[in-house]
């Protein structure tokens, strides 16, 4: 990549730690370092000869070197980073004690060589910084420290001048050797550096039993940063993005450069729903868009397949409309797998919500929402929102999309046989994740073959949000069913991202008007000027237009005026099963009264309402 240049190295050799400290490569090192030193110390303390000193302090000093290494050989991996630095310097006074009370002073003089010990340590697995803070603590000592033995001065700069040289170079050819692992221009972690550490993240969890999060995160629409802007502005922004997260985050959560504008953030002992909070953290944290794919490690997976998990998570974000958090769970809630069976055994409803004519009055009824209903005992107070992200990300929302696309045309057939001039249309909603499927648009055209309803009866809804995800799969499924005669809506508009230029470009055909518009219909204000803007919109584009969310006499009265033909909402009718509705129009001979508007709607019954769930 261009734009990286000597900064980029100065910044990977100040910032960037040694690849190898792992929380297992650093317990089995330093154990090892500490084992070694005690079982020496413990020996030579025993052969030693002479009486000078405190024999006894020193059997002492080995001795807790010795179970300090046992601690941290079978403890150390799962201990927080920070606490090696407190292992190093203790180890520092130890060596110190020993010289200062070994029992004679030959043997004094060849215990500075422990200092090495340290030396090694800290330039293996420290920043530069720390490391120097832990060479220049021991190098100290050693030069107070032999003077005590009644030698000269001087006698400690060959030992303390041993102990610095070996952790210079241990430190050097530690981060050349590292530099393979390590990204330059972000000093984080590149693709195999993660690799690395995945590895013994899982290795350090199967022993442990821990848990394992592992988080993807891709930079929303990047390329189009260094095509305006320039490959130099791509790496300030990443660089930007690499140096807010790495502050965020704690030593033993490894943040990488997974590649491109991709990163990869490994969790241990980290559930799913505290890495999505992180996740979340982290995105609000930065101004440039991302979307990030979250998961969880289960006991013999292998990294690979965690890594491919967490990247379907990412993808599903990104159909999804991008710049947000979507899990790919490695276990199933229970609410996915009470929804699976639901599914399984068509124990789900689908409900209707009657369209109807402004221009005709009296509200006649010339459509149908279908709306899925579904009470869930595993988590019965989950939203709308709750219910479809599960649904998407426990791979469900194809079974799902197809059970209530079915179900709706069978009960559409049977209400147009019951009321053949009426001329009904059928709305139904799609998830975006399965517009973006290559075979979306044969499998509609198979369920509306099987139930015999046209296809020019049937409107699908998306959002504008799923919409703007700019899939070209999407578009074309889209273009192909308006040319074998199915009718898009683009659902909830004025809430989601697309621009007015684009508009005139997507294959849609109907525009429906988010409620909270006309909830913004009032007797004490004039209407909001929108509504008018989207009426005169509307009829440039040849576009008709559904209001939803009419609850008032007066709002379908201001609405007709704009110059709105269609609207649903409960001024007409709630959504009722296909045998309610059927009756209901019967009783008003094809229209739905406002009657059914006029009961109070408590907030218990408005939130019922609101969980008929529209699929998408």
């Amino acid at each position: 990549m261009r734009g990286i240049g000597a900064r980029g190295d100065t910044r990977t050799r100040v910032r960037a730690a040694s690849a190898l400290a792992t929380a297992m490569v650093m317990a089995r090192t330093t154990g090892a370092f500490y084992v070694m030193g005690g079982v020496l110390g413990l020996l030579i303390t025993a052969v030693a000869p002479g009486d000078e000193g405190n024999r006894p302090l020193v059997a002492i000093a080995a001795a807790v070197a010795l179970v300090l290494g046992s601690t941290l050989l079978v403890w150390g991996p799962r201990m927080p980073h920070g606490i090696h630095h407190a292992y190093v310097a203790i180890a520092t006074v130890l060596i110190t004690v020993a010289i200062h009370s070994f029992p004679n002073t030959t043997g004094a003089i060849s215990l500075a060589a422990f200092y090495v010990f340290v030396a090694c340590d800290a330039a293996l697995f420290f920043r530069w910084s720390q490391a120097a803070a832990h060479l220049a603590f021991a190098m100290l000592l050693c030069l107070l420290v032999l003077p005590t033995r009644d030698l000269p001065w001087w006698s400690g700069l060959i030992p303390a001048g041993v102990t610095f040289g070996v952790g210079v170079v241990v430190g050097i050819l530690t981060r050349m050797a590292s530099e393979a692992d390590i990204d330059v221009l972000t000093g984080l972690l590149n693709r195999r550096g993660f690799d690395r550490a995945l590895n013994s993240a899982i290795e350090l969890a199967t022993r442990s039993g821990q848990g394992l999060a592992l988080v993807l995160v891709d930079l929303d629409r990047f390329q189009k940063i260094n095509d305006h802007l320039g490959h130099r502005a791509g790496d300030a922004v990443l660089q930007r993005v690499a140096d807010t997260w790495a502050k965020l985050l704690t030593p033993d959560q490894r943040l990488a450069r997974y590649g491109g504008d991709a990163f990869a953030l490994l969790l241990p002992n980290t559930t799913e729903q505290a890495a999505i909070l992180l996740t979340e953290q982290l995105r609000a944290a930065v101004t440039t868009g991302c979307s990030a794919g979250v998961t969880s490690w289960q006991p013999g997976e292998s990294g690979s397949l965690l890594v491919s998990r967490a990247d379907v998570g990412l993808y599903r974000a990104k159909q999804a409309g991008r710049n947000r958090t979507v899990l790919e769970s490695s276990r199933q809630l229970p609410l996915a797998v009470e929804l699976r069976e639901a599914i399984d055994t068509g124990a789900l409803d689908v409900h209707y919500q009657p369209i109807v004519s402004l221009t005709e009055g009296g509200g006649k009824a010339v459509g149908v929402e279908a709306l899925l209903r579904w009470s869930s005992s595993a988590q019965p107070d989950v939203t709308t929102e709750g219910l479809i992200r599960v649904a998407e990300e426990y791979d469900l929302i194809s079974d799902l999309d197809e059970l209530v696309l079915r179900r709706a045309c069978a009960d559409a057939a049977r209400l147009q046989d019951t009321f053949a001039q009426l001329d009904l249309t059928l709305n139904v909603n799609v998830s975006g994740l399965e517009l973006a499927e290559s075979g979306y648009a044969d499998r509609v055209a198979g369920i509306l073959a099987s139930t015999g309803w046209p296809a020019d009866q049937l409107v699908l809804e998306v959002t504008e949000s799923e919409l703007a995800a700019e899939s070209q799969t999407a578009i074309a499924n889209l273009h192909t069913l308006r040319d074998r005669g199915v009718r898009i809506a683009i659902d909830d508009f004025g809430t989601g991202y697309s621009s007015l230029s684009r508009l005139a470009t997507l294959p849609s055909d109907i525009l429906k008007v988010d409620q909270s518009f006309v909830a913004a219909i009032r007797s004490d204000s004039p209407a909001p000027p929108l509504l008018g803007v989207i009426a005169a919109l509307s009829k440039s584009l040849d576009l008709q237009v559904i209001a939803e969310g009419v609850e008032t006499e007066y709002q379908a009265a201001v609405l007709t005026e704009l110059g709105f033909a269609l609207a649903q909402g409960y001024h007409y009718s709630d959504s009722h099963p296909v045998s309610a509705l059927i009756s209901d129009l019967n009783e008003g001979q094809g229209r739905v009264g406002p009657g059914a508007s006029d009961r109070e709607l408590d907030d218990d019954s408005r939130h019922a309402a609101n969980g008929w769930l529209p699929l998408g």
